[in-house]
């Protein structure tokens, strides 16, 4: 059975021109813990991965199993960080990012590539205040119901997506998140799923509103609910370096 990552890049190799799909891939690919090679084993929470020079210019490999590295490289040592870590981490370095070179599913990412990935990953939700008027059936295409289930399930039990318009004239859609509660993490996820779901100059604002709030019962009207709750198993593992988000690793 394919992961998710396998299955984004089936997708997208199956469409080439469709820039939607790639832009699913680069979505799963940063949320996808990656197995980056190292030249030597951590110190501390420094980790200098190998460096390849190829054709294309210098890269690291992440793959997104230990067998799979295992397969290509044999037994090396390594670091478990997920791909936005990685991108962030390598930005500016001019260093590309091979993923699952010589195990199938390969993608290699230039040094472009991964500043790219690594801006992206970094767009800031912007605060703002508006009057609303009414609400109205969403009108969004499935791409961006995937990518917000994907991305904001475990976060919020339930939340709501309409159309809107504001008292000022302007249109668009609105994400209600009810009874959340890392707020500003779940805004940058809606924020992240917008721009990874291929709409183009999309808008989408983001309200966090308790259940019993009376904005909910007019929204449920005539919005898509989305149930982003799951069943999560909690396990104590000993976290590798970068792996806590406020101590990222240092890549030399």
């Amino acid at each position: 059975m394919m992961d998710r990552l396998q299955e984004a890049h089936a997708a997208m190799t199956a469409r080439a021109a469709d820039d939607a799909l790639r832009l699913r891939y680069f979505a799963v690919l940063a949320d996808t813990e990656l197995v980056l090679l190292l030249d030597r084993e951590a110190e501390g929470e420094t980790v200098v991965p190998r460096v390849f020079d190829l054709a294309e210019g210098s890269v690291v490999l992440a793959f997104d199993s230990e067998e799979k590295l295992a397969d290509v490289i044999g037994p090396s040592p390594y670091v478990a960080l997920p791909g936005r870590v990685i991108a962030q981490s390598l930005a500016g370095q001019g260093v590309g990012l091979g993923v699952n070179l010589g195990a199938g599913g390969e993608m290699l990412l230039d040094a472009g590539a991964v500043a790219w990935l690594a801006a992206t990953l970094q767009v800031e939700p912007v605060t703002c205040e508006a009057a609303i008027a009414g609400f109205h059936a969403p009108a969004v295409p499935e791409m961006l119901i995937a990518a917000l289930e994907a991305k904001l399930r475990g976060g919020v039990g339930q939340a709501l997506l309409a159309g809107v318009h504001y008292a000022d004239g302007r249109r668009g859609h609105v994400l209600a998140m009810l009874d959340a509660g890392n707020e500003v993490a779940l805004a940058q996820g809606a924020s992240e799923a917008l721009v990874f779901s291929g709409v183009e100059a999309g808008e989408m604002d983001v309200m966090f509103l308790r259940g019993d709030d009376p904005v909910v019962a007019a929204m449920a009207r005539v919005a898509r609910v989305l149930d982003l709750t799951v069943a999560v198993q909690e396990v104590a593992m000993a976290q590798p370096p970068g792996m806590d988000p406020e101590r990222p690793p240092r890549l030399r």
